[in-house]
């Protein structure tokens, strides 16, 4: 098998899968509880929440375990400003932002917020004079993604948190979902910032909103204080453990494994440039992403000629919506037909130069096969 959606999902540790397992069997007691069971699986979970504290340089109780990273920029964006209503209903975001992000926005417009979308550059990049242009005395929120998950673009997060931080009210999230592991992480100064587990060699089903502790939230999920005071129910223990040791083992092996990945990646690109094949990446995406367009076949068709080989990729984000069309891609380049035939070729430090030198090949075999026009 030659894997290489890794954005979409990555494969467990096994070290973080052990974890997961022996504190499942050794800590049955419910966090909340009150007995000898109760409290040393409290000790735990706090034990869970210092490291990602420590790890992210901000304060233990900034931090906030979620099922995903859609419920944590749910929470981060709707919590926050519905706390904030009496401040404002502007909101400022990109068109290159996960739909977790977009319909969370688009969820406020139905309550009378208004949602600007910053300009691009052309090379996807936050245009920051029109970002200070919209912020607006009634801008409660700007909401931006450090890493496109489709094309990989990297905002220059530190121009962006200046810009938004000469307006002192306006309060700054990031969604980190594809950044952790990716790239620096430097919090300072960000109100809000979201990652999640299986993005980086975890489990499904953890996640994690730092939300800074001057930064006021209505609460999504009613019923008590439980890891914190934000979101209730019972605490998933096991999964915040785990979670905790995922980040921590990401972040001490970041420089050796970013290595490994620019070698793959420079292997790949040198590879599809001999292709007819459109790059829609560029010197300003994470080198864990590629994303590219093959005109004349439907994505979708290709993906399946491709998996007959056991090689998979994607064609968008797992979880875009319904629309056949990249919209990140069409964000940048502003065409349709590039745009409606993307692929994500998505690398980690697990990917090796055999199965790039094998997925270039039967890409190309496979290019050759489905493109009719040239047969006719």
């Amino acid at each position: 098998m030659i894997y290489l959606d890794y954005s979409a999902t990555t494969p467990v540790n096994e070290g973080v899968l052990d974890t997961f397992v022996k504190v499942s069997r050794e800590y049955i007691g419910n966090a909340n509880s009150l007995h000898k069971l109760g409290v040393s699986s409290k000790r735990l979970m706090d034990s869970s929440v210092k490291q990602v504290a420590d790890l992210l340089k901000v304060k233990t109780n900034e931090v906030i375990f979620t099922s995903s990273s859609s419920e944590a920029n749910n929470m981060a964006i709707i919590g926050t400003v519905l706390k904030y209503k009496d401040r404002g209903k502007h909101i400022i975001t990109t068109e290159l932002e996960h739909s977790s992000v977009l319909e969370s926005c688009n969820y406020l417009k139905t309550l009378g917020y208004e949602v600007d979308y910053v300009k691009l550059d052309s090379n996807g990049l936050v245009d920051l004079a029109d970002l200070k242009k919209l912020l607006r005395k009634d801008t409660v929120l700007v909401t931006i993604s450090q890493v496109n998950s489709e094309v990989g673009i990297c905002q220059d997060i530190n121009s962006i948190k200046r810009c938004v931080k000469s307006n002192y009210q306006t309060i700054l999230h990031v969604d980190g979902t594809q950044a952790v592991g990716k790239v620096k992480i430097d919090l300072e100064g960000i109100d809000l910032f979201t990652f999640s587990a299986h993005k980086i060699y975890g489990l499904k089903g953890v996640a994690c909103l730092i939300k800074r502790e001057k930064i006021l939230m209505e609460p999504l999920i009613h019923g008590g204080k439980s890891q914190t005071i934000h979101r209730s129910g019972t605490p998933a223990l096991a999964l915040y453990v785990s979670c905790s040791k995922a980040l921590r083992i990401c972040l001490e092996d970041y420089d050796k494994n970013l290595k490994k990945v620019a070698k793959i990646h420079d292997l790949l690109i040198s590879g599809l440039e001999k292709l007819p094949v459109i790059i829609n990446s560029n010197s300003h995406s994470v080198m864990h992403i590629v994303n590219i367009s093959v005109l004349n076949i439907k994505p979708e068709t290709l993906l399946h000629e491709l998996e007959k080989d056991n090689i998979y990729i994607s064609t968008k984000t797992a979880c875009s919506t319904t629309e056949s069309a990249s919209l990140s891609v069409f964000a940048i380049y502003k065409d349709i037909e590039r745009a409606s035939h993307t692929i994500r070729i998505s690398l980690s430090h697990l990917t090796t130069e055999e199965e790039i030198k094998i997925f270039l090949e039967k890409l190309n075999q496979a290019i050759e096969k489905l493109d009719f026009t040239k047969k006719n």
